[in-house]
């Protein structure tokens, strides 16, 4: 299983902590991911790793699609991606929300499926250059010619070619956007696949791949995890300084109605709690809100304790997870080469 670390993307100011990943490159580690919210972007940190790496693969987890035209996406990771040499890019879109979407991006939300399909299917035929680049989709056309249009809008073809194109990741959650990302993506960001609904997870993969055609199975898609790592003898207390993130996600993050981490943990199997953090976490009790969120939910979903404990876990839970590499979090250095140990990244990259 291949492994991946994560830059900070919600500080106050941009560090690219350059000297750790080139670390991390050194003990095996595949990728590095960036992400953005509403403060700094994704992808132009992607483009200081590379001028300081040589062969770690460099990954937005996510860009927002609210963010860009598919047209400036696809133009932006091609430049990054040669620029790096070729072949490192990952170009990881996820919807974000309706709050940030229009709230920041002046974008609507529209017809989320439909507008990811649209943009995926947009990126692709650019890449492809198989003619000039004309779209009718529900959500996006190319040339526009919508509210406002001139009718001057005329269909072109890029300039830039490309010998190695970037991969197209998604990250969704929803039954039919999991279905959507296996039918027309290259990998899928993992968001609430757990050990005790793999299955279910599987079963809508297969269905996307069907719908794909050609053949298209596991051999041709990439599946990203994400695990936090914490080595520890107070098992409790790393427990505990965990569940404040997950309070804040589940209950503060989107619009009550509309909450895709609320979601999600329905769909790990943690219902009930993720109601009452909800409910607690609206009515601005948030230090109820952070003790409705079970241990063994935390437990389930790390890996905390000491190193003996991690082995164990990551052997009994992990290990056979149908991930391709799995994103490590950790505040540890051990941490980070005790995965590289227990992955056999190291003995690669030796």
């Amino acid at each position: 299983m291949k492994l991946g670390c994560a830059i900070e993307y919600a500080g106050r100011t941009v560090e690219v902590p350059v000297e750790k990943i080139k670390w991390l490159e050194s003990l095996g580690y595949d990728s590095v991911w960036t992400a953005e919210a509403y403060g700094s972007d994704a992808i132009t940190p992607l483009a200081y790793i590379a001028a300081h790496t040589e062969r770690i693969r460099l990954g937005t987890g996510v860009i927002q699609v609210g963010a860009r035209t598919p047209t400036m996406t696809a133009m932006q990771l091609a430049t990054v991606d040669q620029m790096a040499g070729g072949g490192r890019v990952i170009g990881g879109l996820g919807l974000s929300g309706p709050q940030i979407v229009e709230g920041w991006y002046g974008s609507p939300w529209g017809k989320p499926k439909d507008r990811l399909r649209d943009y995926v299917t947009i990126i692709n035929k650019i890449y492809a250059r198989e003619g000039y680049l004309e779209h009718d989709g529900p959500e996006i056309r190319l040339p526009y010619d919508g509210p406002g249009s001139s009718g001057l809008g005329k269909p072109l073809k890029s300039m830039l070619h490309f010998p190695q194109k970037p991969k197209i990741w998604l990250g969704t959650g929803a039954p039919a956007m999991v279905k959507m990302t296996a039918e027309i993506a290259d990998g899928w960001l993992a968001f609430g696949m757990r050990r005790g609904n793999v299955d279910t997870f599987k079963a809508w993969f297969e269905e996307g791949f069907a719908r794909a055609g050609n053949g298209k199975g596991y051999d041709d898609f990439e599946i990203q995890g994400g695990v936090s790592v914490t080595i520890t003898d107070d098992i409790k207390g790393a427990l505990q300084a965990n569940k404040p993130f997950v309070a804040l996600y589940v209950g503060g993050m989107g619009h009550p109605t509309l909450n895709f981490h609320h979601k999600r943990m329905h769909r790990e199997g943690w219902g009930e709690a993720a109601d009452r953090s909800l409910e607690l976490f609206q009515a601005g009790k948030r230090e109820e809100a952070i003790e409705a969120v079970p241990d063994e939910y935390i437990d389930e979903g790390a890996l905390i304790g000491d190193v003996d404990r991690i082995k164990k876990r990551w052997r009994d839970l992990w290990e056979d997870m149908p991930y391709t590499g799995v994103t490590v979090r950790s505040e540890q250095d051990e941490a980070y080469e005790l995965m590289a140990d227990l992955t056999g990244a190291r003995d690669q990259a030796d």
